[in-house]
């Protein structure tokens, strides 16, 4: 019989993969083989990043709000006292990708998205190394 997964687990595992559709996405535009609007890179990535808070939230069983304001999880981390090996709050420009990049055209060029993926791979390293 399988193991069950813990709900921090079961978040941690969907940011990864946000994670890494958004590496993929990144890589195929700028191999020319994708046409993928800069923004919905972004989203992935503002998602991957919501998922990986609320993971760390969820394993030190701290309830959280449905919401997908970085900003408000970041607070609740911090009122927390949990430490990471990152400053979380760069992920606050990612708030505008959870709504509205969906909907609206919101110019960024790959710079900012390669920062981003770098940003959100330490974080995970940082929550992986919580876990363990």
């Amino acid at each position: 019989m399988g193991k069950f997964l813990k709900q921090y687990e079961i978040l941690y595992k969907k940011a990864k993969s946000d994670l890494e559709l958004a590496k993929y996405a990144i890589d195929g535009v700028i191999n020319g083989e994708l046409e993928i609007e800069i923004d919905s890179i972004a989203f992935h990535l503002q998602q991957s990043a919501e998922k990986m808070l609320k993971s760390i939230l969820d394993y030190h069983g701290i309830k959280f709000p449905k919401t997908h304001d970085l900003e408000l999880l970041i607070n609740i981390i911090n009122k927390n006292k949990i430490l990471l090996d990152i400053d979380i709050d760069r992920l606050i420009y990612l708030n505008d990708y959870a709504v509205e990049g969906r909907y609206a055209v919101i110019h960024d060029d790959l710079e900012d998205i390669e920062y981003y993926i770098e940003l959100i791979e330490n974080l995970k390293d940082s929550v992986q190394n919580i876990f363990q």
